[in-house]
């Protein structure tokens, strides 16, 4: 293509078109994150035991919803622990998914910076930095925790679609040391 821009007229012509090609890319972006995200968008419950490092077995209930939205895709999950007493213990989350400028991969937007922006939180601050991705049929979450001394631990949500739902697999590493692990099937609802 081929544009000269001579006199007032051809710049305004010049800055139109590069408005346009910004428009295009700003909404081709977020169409091809909710083009992966499709097949994954829907409620899905379960409940499975979490096993701990020292074979300690935990019965756990799992709901999650994965939504599509215009910016990209959101995901609410709650895990509900039942205690040895019979009090129930509950965990939600809820975290919206940005694409980025690498196919599949998703910066996460946990907070609003001073200009409305979705930005990630600060590991460095003791924030949990979060991420995703989405390979094939399975959406990979991601967190990374520092703690105080320079330890680290990273907690691995897979969800591969399977027929009827999805297959839930948790891993939390701390140190590079399997801590938890989770399997379970999460029926779509």
């Amino acid at each position: 293509m081929h544009v000269t821009a001579r006199g007032p007229a051809g710049r305004m012509r010049i800055v139109a078109l590069v408005a346009a090609m910004v428009a295009m890319l700003a909404t081709s972006v977020p169409a091809l994150a909710n083009n992966l995200i499709g097949p994954f968008v829907g409620d899905y419950v379960g409940s499975a035991e979490m096993v701990a490092a020292d074979g300690t077995r935990i019965p756990r209930d799992m709901d999650v919803t994965i939504s599509s939205n215009k910016n990209g895709f959101t995901v609410d999950w709650t895990s509900t622990t039942r205690k040895p007493d019979g009090r129930l213990k509950s965990k939600s989350y809820s975290i919206d998914f940005l694409p980025t400028e690498r196919d599949g991969i998703y910066s996460a937007g946990m907070r609003q910076n001073v200009f409305g922006h979705a930005v990630q939180l600060d590991p460095m601050k003791g924030e949990p930095f979060v991420w995703g991705r989405i390979r094939g049929d399975t959406l990979t979450i991601y967190s990374l925790f520092v703690d105080e001394s320079g330890d680290y631990e990273i907690q691995q949500f897979d969800r591969t679609l399977a027929e009827g739902g999805l297959t839930l697999k948790f891993t939390d590493w701390h140190n590079g040391e399997a801590r938890r692990s989770v399997e379970t099937f999460l029926k779509r609802q």
